[in-house]
């Protein structure tokens, strides 16, 4: 039998903690998906260990402070509270005592937290969320999700190479697709940005197939669809509006109707679809560039969520997928060192501003 992977939860960050986070986590544990170490001031997390029938063998409680409070500047906040729960689970990562971590607080002192504690990988400026698009389009996937704001053809880049690590490694899709998510399919279309990263993603090696657009997102055509932080939040959430809108809508064409035969069976069918495209089902997203497996959960999250956040992030420790990225990237850059060495270096690499939120 393999080793549980060690998955440390900021078990005070997220709407809902401590109750739906020691819930999930406690549910994790308990089916064996890994060992689970719940970070957070004893006085909020024991009554609820207590309410859900305690630790089992596979896991402990690790006492932090309680959580950064949402919409506190993260990088003054966590200088100020280093002992917070988000910032104790990335240095358990750090020091070898976890092997990834799970948060629902704020996105970014969970993202400042990984890059002050574990580092970036070699190369890659920024961290970025990436995400699966569940349900509709199960081989696909997003990034950047929102960790940033302004992204350079450099990130582009290797945002390119961490959603093809990720679609080979927690997907099973051998060689994943790429593409570039733009106003149209030809190479000339969209900003200069744009136009600089086809270019780089072109000459990568990855197999990149050019621009795609909006209308394609959910068509398959590539497993994965590369754009900056504020588009890709903004297509996430959109997403997540399809089945709450068809829902009213048919209930509004209903108009009161008996709800028999039928119209029951397509209200069941529009709840299904709803569930479908809620990204947060599916855990939330890899915040990928870290030297850590990071797993950033929606605030909103519930403990089924945490349970489903905690095993990917426990695949994807299992999976090393880190060190495939390390390496996948290490080759791109030496296969695009002369465009790479011939472009002004990105202002501001290091952390991002994080002004979107996943």
């Amino acid at each position: 039998m393999s080793k549980l992977m060690r998955v440390a939860l900021d078990a005070a960050g997220g709407d809902h903690a401590p109750s739906d986070t020691v819930k999930g986590a406690l549910k994790a544990a308990r089916k064996g998906v890994a060992e689970v170490l719940l970070v957070g001031p004893p006085e909020q997390l024991e009554p609820e260990i207590h309410k859900f029938g305690g630790l089992p063998a596979n896991a402990r409680l690790i006492p932090s402070d309680p959580a950064l409070v949402e919409g506190e500047p993260a990088t003054h906040a966590l200088r100020r509270k280093a002992n917070c729960s988000v910032a104790v689970a990335a240095k358990l990562v750090r020091d070898g005592e976890a092997d990834a971590m799970v948060s629902a607080g704020s996105t970014g002192a969970a993202s400042v937290s990984a890059i002050y504690y574990m580092g970036m990988l070699p190369g890659i400026g920024r961290p970025a969320v990436c995400v699966p698009l569940v349900g509709l389009a199960p081989h696909t996937v997003l990034i950047d999700g929102g960790a940033n704001v302004d992204c350079k053809p450099q990130h582009m880049l290797s945002f390119g190479a961490i959603g093809t690590v990720y679609a080979r490694r927690m997907l099973g899709i051998q060689e994943p697709t790429v593409a570039l998510l733009s106003t149209g399919t030809e190479q000339g279309k969209g900003p200069k940005t744009l136009q600089e990263s086809f270019t780089l993603l072109s000459k990568s090696g990855l197999n990149f197939i050019g621009n795609v657009e909006g209308y394609d997102v959910l068509s398959g055509k590539a497993n994965v669809l590369v754009c900056d932080g504020i588009v890709g939040n903004v297509m996430l959430k959109f997403y997540e509006s399809l089945g709450p809108c068809f829902t009213r809508w048919i209930t509004g064409r209903l108009n009161g109707a008996p709800l028999l035969g039928p119209g029951r069976r397509v209200l069941c069918q529009m709840a299904r679809f709803t569930r479908l495209t809620r990204t947060e089902s599916a855990g939330g997203g890899l915040l990928w560039g870290v030297n850590g497996v990071v797993q950033i959960m929606h605030g909103n999250s519930i403990a089924p969520h945490y349970e489903r956040g905690i095993a990917r992030a426990a695949k994807a420790a299992e999976a090393n997928v880190v060190g495939e990225l390390r390496n996948e990237f290490a080759a791109i850059q030496e296969r695009c060192r002369a465009l790479l060495d011939s472009t002004p270096p990105a202002p501001h690499d290091g952390p991002s501003p994080f002004a979107v939120t996943v």
